[in-house]
């Protein structure tokens, strides 16, 4: 969530006060949703702070050429994803076509639904929004996810009911009107 217009500085896009406001109250919120209790840094941290660094790139990116057809843009997208990952799929898996067989409809569904669909969908909207206000609404994802896991019977506690309010908050917040013109990221 940080990041889109930490780096949106870099391409002399500003963020407004709405957005910075909404920003700090979501990276408080998801940290009271995920992160109470945990201490340390592991692997998994490093990991998941690249995997929301290449997120932010790929919001900015979006943003950058929202002048494409997004159909299009989306295509292209899953092109350069599907060669640059290609190479590792071979040196991380060992892919048989058996196994491709054995999974071919959960294979269609993540590739057709919930990545071209998504991502698609993600990419025509994200026409009519400013990068930093997507992000936010994207980082309400583990929100639904806590949501979902709390009607399946998992208990959420005072810090987790907390993290949800904020991170609410903060996508209402980004959104609201301001007087500054030109670009916002």
């Amino acid at each position: 969530i940080v990041l889109v217009p930490v780096l949106g500085l870099f391409l002399h896009r500003r963020a407004t006060l709405f957005n910075w406001l909404g920003v700090a109250l979501a990276a408080v919120g998801l940290y009271l949703l995920c992160a109470m209790g945990e201490t340390g840094v592991d692997v998994s941290d490093l990991l998941l702070l690249l995997c929301a660094l290449m997120f932010s790139v790929q919001i900015l990116l979006v943003d950058r050429f929202s002048h494409v057809d997004g159909v299009r843009l989306s295509c292209i997208q899953f092109a350069v994803v599907g060669l640059l990952d290609l190479p590792l799929m071979f040196i991380f898996e060992d892919p048989t076509w058996s196994a491709v067989s054995d999974r071919w409809m959960e294979l269609l569904y993540l590739g057709l639904l919930s990545s071209g669909v998504a991502y698609t969908l993600q990419i025509i909207a994200q026409k009519d929004t400013d990068p930093t206000t997507a992000s936010l609404l994207m980082s309400l994802e583990s929100v639904f996810g806590a949501l979902a896991g709390w009607v399946a019977g998992n208990a959420l506690g005072g810090y987790e009911i907390a993290g949800c309010v904020l991170m609410f908050s903060a996508t209402v917040l980004a959104q609201l009107p301001t007087k500054r013109k030109g670009h916002t990221v």
